[in-house]
């Protein structure tokens, strides 16, 4: 038992090493795969700054490829993390990182300007009149951010529990405003609108990318720094707080990390889904940990992974076509819901 105990770490530290080397892998298949396929020896040099075999291959892999690995790999572990932190929170197998109406919040500010104003382009859903590039992405944000003022004011009178509830009944009431502006929307306008709800990693430039990329490390590392506070939080709240945790300061930096991972996710990719719900549990059951200094680092790495591999699969390699981000993540993640379902005990334990 004790040689069991000292292998136990060296599993997980091993689970960690593989999952990385796995994303490093999957982001290079990911610029070499597409419609266009490129030599993994080209793509190596590119990367290097090394000319390769012909110049349309490095505008490929630098502009279009790059910008598109590095936003699913950053969405990727956003999203998961994001899961991670609403399960321990409310102490719920099936929470998710939209589960406040974050997602909710983004998607309507975005229903406001695509069916209001219209003018979206199919591939980047950017030129909206006279706001520009960062149209959708400002709406989204300032929807997101909206629900979060309202999310930190509430998490301060009411408890974990209400909180959640509240979050999905708002979740419902945004649902019915889109619905009701999609009624009164022109035909092109609604298809633009629901194109963005497809979810996308491609449509984010390296000037987008800027912005994204801070946002959600920022959350990452808010993440982080709340691993003691989230272990103590496993056992309830009275526990947590007989340990000497500050719960309320616990619960708010919980609340900013998920808006700051779910909001910029959905501001610039849209809403995509699945993701933070399973795989969470996938990471749970492979490191065999409820340790958050282990399980953060191994669920943004495989939200990574996942990420990556349902974009590859939605490219279709080999062909024009493209599939809806979503559906791939669904088929990904609902065989793993559905089984968490189905294992009452496990649903028990959660209290």
């Amino acid at each position: 038992m004790t040689a069991e105990l000292r292998d136990t770490p060296r599993r997980r530290v091993t689970g960690l090493v593989l999952l990385a080397a796995a994303v490093v892998a999957l982001t290079l298949a990911s610029l070499a795969i597409g419609s266009v396929a490129i030599p993994l020896g080209d793509v190596v040099a590119i990367l290097s700054g090394e000319p390769s075999a012909k110049a349309s291959w490095t505008t490929i892999v630098l502009e279009f490829r790059l910008p598109k690995a590095l936003t699913a790999a950053l969405a990727g572990a956003a999203l998961a993390v994001g899961g991670l932190l609403m399960q321990t929170l409310f102490r719920n197998p099936l929470a998710g990182p939209y589960v406040l109406g974050i997602s909710a919040g983004a998607s309507l500010g975005v229903a406001l300007v695509v069916l209001t104003i219209g003018g979206v382009t199919t591939e980047l859903l950017a030129g909206i009149g006279l706001i520009g590039e960062f149209g959708l992405i400002t709406a989204a944000s300032l929807g997101a951010g909206a629900v979060l003022g309202l999310v930190v004011i509430a998490a301060r009178r009411v408890s974990s529990l209400t909180l959640l509830i509240l979050g999905v009944l708002f979740g419902y009431a945004t649902s019915a405003l889109v619905t009701v502006l999609m009624h009164f929307s022109l035909a092109e306008r609604i298809q633009a609108y629901i194109i963005w709800t497809f979810g996308s990693f491609g449509g984010v430039t390296w000037s987008q990318l800027r912005v994204l990329a801070p946002a959600l490390l920022a959350g990452l590392a808010l993440a982080a720094l709340a691993s003691k506070p989230l272990n103590a939080l496993l056992l309830g709240e009275r526990y947590a707080r007989s340990m000497g945790v500050a719960v309320g300061r616990a619960r708010l930096g919980v609340l900013v990390s998920t808006a700051l991972l779910a909001g910029g996710v959905t501001a610039f990719c849209g809403p995509v889904g699945f993701i933070g719900v399973a795989v969470p549990h996938l990471v749970r059951a492979v490191l065999q940990c409820a340790d958050h200094r282990i399980l953060i680092p191994g669920t943004a790495l495989a939200g990574a992974l996942v990420a990556l591999a349902s974009d590859l699969i939605a490219q279709l390699p080999g062909s024009d076509a493209v599939l809806p981000l979503n559906a791939v993540t669904a088929l990904v993640g609902a065989p793993v819901i559905a089984g968490i379902i189905l294992r009452r005990r496990a649903l028990a334990s959660w209290g």
